[in-house]
């Protein structure tokens, strides 16, 4: 058994509930035959030897050991695996009525006690992403119980996230079960379709954390001009054209993305005349919107992360500030801006305060209408604050 124990006084977070601990909180170490490698379970003690919980080790990432359990007698094994996947997949079906959608978040990570690691589902196949060392461990065991918990038998992998460099890890991507026939799915989102590329769509191929946001561009679109920025395959675009938008604007980089947006509009039979599609990058698009007097009711900001960690906060805060302040540039009066940081380094508070900002260099008076985050399929427990990282505000000016 591999044992660590966390230097004097190091302790607290773990106490209080928190799933990860540091680098600089870990002191001495017993090592067993398994000799600390990646994904192990650990024994986590105080500095007096103490019990405090069962965690698996990462040697190369900053986020050391992420913890398990801090029930003693817990084993860590395919059992144990089995019920915290079964507690994640009965939670969803209490919160996601099936007339509505067929595509969810399975498992959410730290918050459903599987730290690392998580499952999105789109019908009958499931994405999954290891995005830690204690997640690649139990990858195998984890794809099996997956099959026998849903019933679902195809699932594709989609470990290819940034953030698994910093465990050490190399990206990976590709069926698990279920051959390799994993071409575009279609999945309902109440009364609109959409085409998902889960092979090389960002994320797992769609914003699922996105799905009630999408819903209220719906209930607000009527008859407005909308500016939708950062449009990938047009999931907000699709949802204004549906709500009765007058017309549509959509912003997007990415040529395949703009693809399946073309298809995304066929798909809901929405008129192509109504949506225009600009390709480039979305900071000059709306510099040049600016300085051709172009104005808008609606405009949708969700951009891609721009700080992963706290270090990149300040660097991020200005492409924030910037974009921010474009859009509320191009508002008419009484103009709503929906407005996203999916962040983690920028917390809600620090991301209004760049709002704030932005509005102040804009000369414009803003309010906050309402707060806007992911639904009730990607919870956040209370004791990680860390996963509440989408966060959004509806404003208006």
């Amino acid at each position: 058994m591999d044992v660590v124990r966390l230097k004097a006084g190091r302790e607290k977070a773990l106490l209080r509930g928190h799933p990860w601990i540091y680098s600089g909180a870990v002191g001495d170490t017993e090592i067993g035959e398994s000799g600390l490698t990646p994904g192990n379970t650990v024994k986590i003690e105080d500095a007096s030897g103490e019990f405090l919980a069962w965690g698996a080790y990462s040697p190369e990432s900053q986020i050391r050991i992420r913890v398990w359990s801090r029930n003693i007698n817990d084993v860590i094994d395919k059992n144990f695996l089995n019920n915290r996947l079964s507690r994640a997949v009965e939670l969803r079906k209490g919160i996601i009525e099936p007339s509505s959608t067929s595509a969810y978040r399975l498992v959410h990570a730290e918050s459903d006690g599987l730290p690392g690691f998580i499952v999105d589902r789109y019908g009958d196949v499931l994405v999954l992403q290891c995005l830690s060392c204690g997640a690649e461990f139990w990858r195998n065991t984890l794809a099996t119980s997956l099959v026998e918990i849903t019933g679902c038998e195809r699932i594709y992998e989609r470990s290819d996230a940034d953030v698994r460099s910093l465990e050490g890890l190399s990206p990976r991507r590709g069926p698990i079960i279920g051959g390799d026939e994993f071409d575009h799915l279609i999945i309902r989102e109440e009364e609109l379709e959409f085409f998902v590329d889960i092979r090389k769509g960002h994320k797992t191929g769609f914003y699922l954390d996105q799905r009630l946001n999408r819903s209220l561009v719906r209930k607000l679109a009527a008859g407005k001009m909308v500016l939708d920025c950062f449009s990938y395959t047009g999931g907000f675009s699709v949802s204004a054209l549906h709500g009765g938008a007058e017309r549509v604007v959509s912003v997007e980089s990415s040529t395949e993305a703009l693809e399946l947006h073309r298809k995304n509009l066929e798909l809901n039979s929405c008129s192509k005349d109504l949506n225009q599609l600009l390709q480039g990058d979305v900071f000059k698009v709306l510099r040049t919107l600016r300085d051709k007097g172009d104005r808008f009711d609606l405009i949708i900001l969700d951009p891609p992360k721009f700080a992963p960690t706290a270090a990149h906060a300040q660097r991020a805060a200005r492409g924030y500030k910037d974009i921010n302040l474009l859009a509320l540039k191009l508002l008419d009066s009484n103009g709503l801006l929906i407005t996203f940081s999916c962040s983690g380094g920028i917390d809600e508070a620090l991301f209004q305060k760049i709002l704030a900002g932005a509005a102040l260099d804009a000369d414009v008076d803003a309010k906050i209408l309402s707060r806007l985050q992911p639904g009730p399929d990607h919870p956040v427990a209370l004791n990680f604050p860390e996963g509440s990282y989408l966060k959004g505000f509806l404003i208006q000016v």
